[in-house]
């Protein structure tokens, strides 16, 4: 009896080592890039077509009828139901090698492009209308830049999605510019305060092991439901809609014609010197879109594995200096965002050399024609690279 005794309590402590064991093994597994742990979509029940990085919300195949605020791009019903509910979703995305190709960025309605150090570009994507009826994968997710928050104040007290930020004492502390405008535990979901499950590190994501800071993932529908927690759907805590006072851009009805499209053009231009980063952008008269390269490359999205495309493509020339804040190396830089200056605007396989306004950091940057007349946009994606003054740009 004894020795039975004594075979229960080890086989006891045997199951329950093993469990425990799975487990930690699987807690571990989340954390280093298994994608069944660390990228659960929410469920769906939805006939739509689907995969582990992209997944339907609600059926889209109504008739495109929904104008969107943002970018003019037409959508159904009930694509815009769902985004009335939100608020647009402002994600900070890098753009470093170990990065590419990144994933939901053919999901934003507009996308701000500028260096964040060393002539590493990043991106700010704005998502809203087209993200509406899925739920994406989004990242790498990285941290804030002062300028990218000044862009994102146009939006209204957005969702901010970061990874931490630039916050040393000075004119660059991003973070502590967030906490000074009262975004900080609000509207800005950083990833510090926030953690797993909404934000998962996969580092076997691009099908090689890359180093910890260009592992950051998260979903559209994950951050806005924490914006949901946190009081901020279309309405902030104090029952504001976030559209009231928003400044939309002027956009046609619908593409020019065909004959007034150009048969072919040619974008490009360099963000500093390195030749990684370079842009280059070829127009397509049949579909009147930009399709990207970057770094020589066809830029494209994991989600969907599909070139990335604009409508719309803009060049701001901004002053860029550094901010001499004590932070080791120099590396973080200013952009003038407030006052004005040239721009280019590419559209319909043209070119029209313009300007560009911003009155103050919640005002709307407003383009504007060789005449003054402010631009009115094709209705699409729009894509903003801010350049130093100086870039040159082929066209």
């Amino acid at each position: 009896m004894p020795n039975k005794k004594f075979l229960f309590i080890i086989g006891s402590v045997g199951v329950y080592l093993l469990v425990t064991g799975i487990s930690f093994a699987a807690f571990t597994f989340a954390f280093k890039g298994g994608s069944s742990l660390t990228s659960p979509l929410s469920s769906s029940n939805t006939n739509q077509a689907e995969n582990n990085n992209r997944k339907a919300l609600t059926d889209v195949t109504g008739a495109k009828t929904a104008v969107c605020p943002l970018n003019g791009a037409k959508y159904s019903a009930a694509e815009q139901k769902l985004w009335e509910s939100r608020r647009p979703l402002a994600v900070m995305i890098e753009n470093h090698l170990e990065a590419r190709p990144q994933s939901g960025l053919s999901d934003a309605d507009i996308v701000y492009e500028g260096i964040a150090e060393g002539g590493i570009t990043r991106f700010e994507a704005i998502f809203y209308c087209q993200a509406a009826a899925y739920e994406s994968i989004i990242g790498p997710v990285r941290s804030a830049r002062t300028y990218f928050v000044d862009w994102a104040s146009e939006y209204n007290l957005p969702l901010y999605a970061h990874v931490g930020g630039a916050n040393t004492s000075g004119p660059a502390d991003a973070l502590g510019q967030l906490e000074s405008y009262g975004w900080a535990g609000a509207n800005d979901l950083n990833q510090f305060s926030i953690g797993y499950p909404t934000f998962w590190r996969d580092y076997e994501r691009l099908g090689h092991t890359v180093a910890t800071e260009h592992t950051m993932y998260s979903t559209t529908t994950k951050l806005w439901e924490i914006g949901v927690k946190r009081g901020f759907t279309n309405l902030d805590p104090d029952k504001v809609e976030w559209s009231k006072g928003f400044t939309p851009w002027k956009f046609a009805k619908d593409d020019s014609a065909q004959d007034k499209r150009s048969d072919s053009q040619t974008v490009s231009y360099p963000f500093w010197e390195d030749e990684n980063y370079a842009v280059s952008w070829q127009y397509d008269k049949t579909s009147n879109l930009y399709k990207r390269f970057n770094g020589g490359q066809e830029h494209k999205d994991l989600n969907i594995n599909e070139q990335l495309t604009t409508k719309n493509l803009l060049v701001q020339f901004s002053v860029e200096k550094n901010a001499n804040d004590g932070y080791p190396g120099n590396v973080h830089l200013l952009y003038t965002t407030i006052g004005q200056g040239k721009a280019l605007i590419f559209k319909d396989g043209q070119a029209i050399a313009g300007t560009w306004a911003k009155a103050k950091r919640t005002s709307r940057t407003v383009f504007y024609d060789d005449k003054a007349k402010e631009i009115v946009f094709n209705p699409g994606k729009i894509w903003i690279s801010v350049l130093p003054v100086g870039t040159k740009v082929a066209y």
